[in-house]
């Protein structure tokens, strides 16, 4: 996992998610994102590699993925584990941290499938 500079230039409290210049505007944009919030919600079932979880995100090309999965290896919300066997195995599973995050995701997940058929023009 690469190190990142968590303090950034005219942020006054990096807690704030509302100042546009703190760290933790990105942390939201990621966990915000759909690929990412699916991802981390399919990895919740246990380790997975990546066919698997492409096929478990219906839709997601392999090159979003790739970067999905980066990014949250990244952030320290999932872990790459590397077997060398041929062929090479590779698989994700959670961080501490990632399942931490997954927590309020799961929820969000569940209102949204409970609550689908109120929103406009989903008929």
């Amino acid at each position: 996992m690469r190190a990142m500079n968590t303090v950034k230039a005219g942020c006054d409290d990096p807690k704030d998610v509302y100042s546009a210049a703190c760290p933790c505007r990105n942390m939201l944009d990621l966990l915000a994102n759909k690929w990412s919030a699916l991802a981390l919600g399919a990895l919740d079932d246990g380790p997975q590699r990546f066919g698997a979880l492409r096929a478990r995100l219906q839709g997601v090309s392999p090159k979003v993925l790739t970067q999905t999965l980066r990014r949250l290896e990244d952030h320290g919300l999932i872990h790459r584990d590397v077997y060398p066997e041929v062929p090479l195995r590779v698989e994700y599973s959670l961080t501490p941290l990632g399942r931490d995050a997954n927590v309020p995701l799961a929820h969000l997940r569940t209102w949204v499938e409970r609550n689908i058929d109120r929103f406009p023009g989903q008929d």
